[in-house]
C-alpha cells in the first residue's frame, strides 16, 4: 500500500521517485495526463532489458525497443540525438546488456530536468499527498 512517507520522499530527488515501489507507476500515470509517458515507459523497458540473460530474447527485445522508441517516426519516439541513435543501430547487430544505456541516461536527464519538477508542482501530486495526509490524520484520530 502506498504510504505518505514514500510519497513525501519523492520530492527529495528524482532518484527516490524512480527507484521507489510505486513511484514509477504513479509518475507514468501523471505523464499520461501530459501525453509524455514514452520517456518513463522507455526507461522502465531498459531496466527490464538489462536483466535479460538469454541472447535470443535480448535480440528480440532490443528490436522491439528500437521499433517502439528509437527509430525515426516510432510510435513512442523518444528525444535522443542522432549519434546516440546511430550507435544503437550499430549495436543492434549484437545487442549487449548496455546497448541502450546512453539513450536511457539521456531520457533520465530529460525526465529529471523537465517533467519531474512539473510533477512535483502538479495538482496530481499535490492531491495524492493531501489525500494520504488526510488518511494518516484520520487513522491517528480513530
Amino acid at each position: 500500500r502506498l504510504s505518505l512517507e514514500e510519497v513525501l520522499q519523492w520530492s527529495q530527488s528524482f532518484e527516490k521517485l524512480i527507484t521507489s515501489k510505486y513511484g514509477p507507476m504513479i509518475y507514468q500515470t501523471y505523464l499520461e495526463t501530459e501525453h509524455s509517458e514514452e520517456n518513463i515507459k522507455f526507461w522502465l523497458a531498459c531496466e527490464a532489458y538489462k536483466k535479460i540473460t538469454s541472447q535470443r530474447k535480448r535480440i528480440s527485445v532490443a528490436r522491439k525497443l528500437f521499433t517502439n522508441y528509437i527509430e525515426s517516426q516510432a510510435p513512442n519516439e523518444i528525444n535522443i540525438d542522432n549519434p546516440v541513435r546511430k550507435t544503437i543501430i550499430r549495436n543492434l547487430q549484437e545487442p549487449t546488456e548496455s546497448c541502450f544505456d546512453e539513450a536511457q541516461r539521456i531520457i533520465y536527464m530529460h525526465m529529471e530536468r523537465d517533467s519531474y519538477p512539473r510533477f512535483l508542482e502538479s495538482k496530481f501530486y499535490q492531491k495524492l499527498k493531501h489525500s494520504l495526509q488526510t488518511d494518516t490524520n484520520n487513522s491517528t484520530v480513530n
